[in-house]
């Protein structure tokens, strides 16, 4: 996958443009996964449960340069995915977006599916049953149903992805190197600026990310107390 940010010469607003990019459509990827998996977690009784629950979570609690270690292995020309990739596309995976971007949402995994699946442990399973029984389709009885109830856990995975993406370092910088325009993140940018000794322009990226943390995290607290009170949002 390429980049139109290749383009624009400021290389802080090209780090900056594809990290929103990247924590955007990483959020997308993973609420298109996510909530299957998650819903499914919620529900079932299946003997698997607790194996993929653990393997869903291992980014909590591994490394993050053990995680692109393997990643990069995975990813490689030489990896089973990797390569599968070259052949089919006849481009690398491995230092591309399209391979930062698959990194990112095994990266970021546990950060939306844990929310979506307490929000789904704790629905009126009755209202779901009877959207079912009513004759409504799945798709309907999420919309109607099942995104009311739980929107808090929605609103928690979406911003908890997008910010933990927003922040990878270790990860992306070992599946997708140091590219500006392609795989060049902030996080990756402040570090190469201050390896430069460049403390002005890492200031700029850092505070920028602190400010925007904090409006993000005020929001969702504003948000979520309205819900719990009962205001209007």
């Amino acid at each position: 996958m390429q980049t139109p940010l290749a383009n624009i010469a400021n290389p802080s607003l090209q780090a900056v443009g594809l990290t929103l990019q990247l924590a955007g459509l990483t959020v997308l990827a993973l609420l298109v996964l996510g909530i299957p998996l998650a819903w499914w977690l919620a529900h079932t009784r299946n003997r698997w449960k607790t194996p993929v629950e653990a393997v869903t979570a291992l980014p909590l609690v591994l490394p993050p340069t053990v995680l692109g270690f393997y990643l990069l292995i995975l990813l490689g020309a030489r990896g089973p995915l990797g390569g599968l990739w070259l052949g089919l596309t006849g481009h690398p995976l491995a230092f591309s977006f399209s391979g930062l971007l698959f990194a990112s949402c095994l990266y970021s995994l546990p950060f939306v599916v844990q929310p979506l699946q307490a929000a789904f442990e704790r629905l009126d399973r009755r209202a779901v049953e009877a959207a079912w029984t009513l004759g409504a389709s799945r798709l309907r009885t999420f919309i109607r149903v099942v995104a009311p109830q739980s929107r808090r856990g929605l609103l928690t995975a979406v911003v908890l992805g997008f910010a933990h993406t927003v922040g990878e370092f270790g990860v992306v910088l070992m599946v997708g190197g140091n590219i500006p325009g392609q795989t060049q993140v902030v996080s990756i940018a402040i570090y190469e600026h201050v390896e430069a000794l460049d403390y002005a322009a890492a200031h700029a990226l850092s505070l920028g990310l602190l400010l925007f943390s904090f409006l993000v995290l005020l929001v969702v607290y504003s948000l979520n107390r309205r819900w719990h009170t009962g205001l209007p949002a």
